[in-house]
């Protein structure tokens, strides 16, 4: 006899469902108030949401993480924001550049985080402050409850502490994929002792790319599909432009000397360049640094195509993007290229294979995935969602 199941019924499961999300989320939170920012009671906490008509980050995340964290004992403000402004970037020492973040963070506060864009703008800022500055890159309920939230803190940071000692103690390194990108450069002599360095004066949530590495010594060439984006510094009209084909850009010493390709492509690249080089004064053929993704729980449900520059603002932190800064000699640049599925050489040996981390082939890496199961479980089941719809272009 076949069940008859009521409205009832379903509005239990959906119910339970929402249980569950709000259950996994409060943990995210807790990852990112107690692991990353180091929240502790009778702190006071700011939190910055942007504008969620904006379409960038949802109001419910920011709240969640202001409950949890007035729960935890912290007395919490939270405050709505604007969209990212080039105020807190250009002449950032400048009398009008501190008037802005002062009134953007007026009060006095032992941890700010933002879920903002504006927190990107600021994480090269190195005006000395008390404050624990906090970026969020998890933008929704559901991104704090999945894996990308909730995976420790901790772990991910080690497993970049680990990355980067692999790659800045390496001989040569090279980059392709299978458009046919080939890049090569010296790092240091084989076996050298780099210290490790400090990227960012913003904390980032999540751990999601390694330190950028100085792209002067490299030299090859790049294929370019899809799209140019922003590197979430500054703010400017386009933001990305589309390209047609794949085009090839060719590197010297980190700098681009050549474009290969459809005509129209390569015209909408060098009008796009000599665009944004002359709105903020820059080295248009300065290929500046790159790094790659290393959380495999980044994911992207949507279509790149309706928002490049949201697109690769969300998942440059995925194992399967190379990202490379160019345009300017500060960092982070102003234009972002994204290769997919790079196969990233260490001395010869994959570090990066096809898009995927090879954690079991490097000491560093292997004893970190050793110390957390999580990481184990994340690596051998990665989200698959990236965002490209468009299947044509490999």
């Amino acid at each position: 006899m076949q069940s008859i199941r009521g409205e009832n019924y379903f509005e239990t499961r959906k119910m339970n469902a929402s249980q569950s999300v709000e259950k996994k989320a409060r943990e995210g939170a807790h990852n990112l108030l107690v692991n990353c920012a180091a929240v502790v009671a009778g702190e006071r906490v700011l939190i910055l949401c942007e504008d969620a008509r904006l379409g960038w980050y949802e109001t419910d995340v920011a709240k969640l993480v202001a409950q949890v964290a007035t729960e935890m004992g912290a007395e919490v403000e939270l405050r709505q924001t604007e969209g990212p402004d080039n105020g807190f970037v250009d002449d950032s020492d400048s009398e009008a550049s501190q008037a802005k973040k002062a009134k953007l963070m007026h009060g006095e506060f032992d941890c700010c985080i933002f879920f903002a864009r504006i927190g990107d703008q600021l994480r090269f800022d190195r005006e000395p402050t008390k404050v624990r500055r906090v970026m969020s890159y998890v933008s929704s309920l559901a991104e704090l409850a999945s894996d990308y939230g909730r995976i420790e803190y901790q772990a991910m940071s080690e497993l970049k502490h680990a990355i980067n000692t692999v790659l800045l103690n390496a001989g040569e390194v090279s980059i392709s994929c299978s458009l046919g990108s080939d890049l090569r450069g010296q790092m240091s002599p084989a076996g050298g002792n780099v210290t490790q360095p400090d990227d960012v004066t913003v904390l980032r949530f999540p751990v999601g790319v390694h330190a950028p590495i100085d792209a002067s010594g490299f030299s090859g060439e790049l294929k370019l599909a899809r799209y140019l984006t922003p590197t979430g510094s500054r703010v400017y009209e386009p933001a990305s432009i589309a390209l047609d084909e794949v085009v090839g850009a060719t590197v010297e010493h980190g700098r681009v000397t050549a474009y290969e390709g459809k005509q129209t492509d390569v015209s909408s690249i060098r009008a796009h360049y000599d665009h944004v080089a002359q709105m903020f004064s820059l080295d248009a053929d300065s290929l500046l640094s790159w790094h790659a993704g290393i959380h495999p729980g980044s994911q992207y449900f949507l279509d790149a195509a309706a928002d490049p520059d949201r697109w690769s603002n969300k998942i440059f932190t995925n194992p399967r993007f190379v990202h490379f800064h160019t345009c300017g000699v500060e960092a982070p640049g102003e234009i972002c290229w994204m290769v997919l599925d790079p196969t990233i050489c260490v001395d010869r040996e994959p570090l990066w294979k096809v898009g995927e981390l090879q954690l079991e082939y490097f000491a560093e890496t292997k004893a970190c995935i050793s110390r957390w199961p999580s990481l184990q479980r994340l690596f051998e089941a990665p989200n698959v969602e990236i965002g490209l719809l468009d299947k044509s272009i490999g």
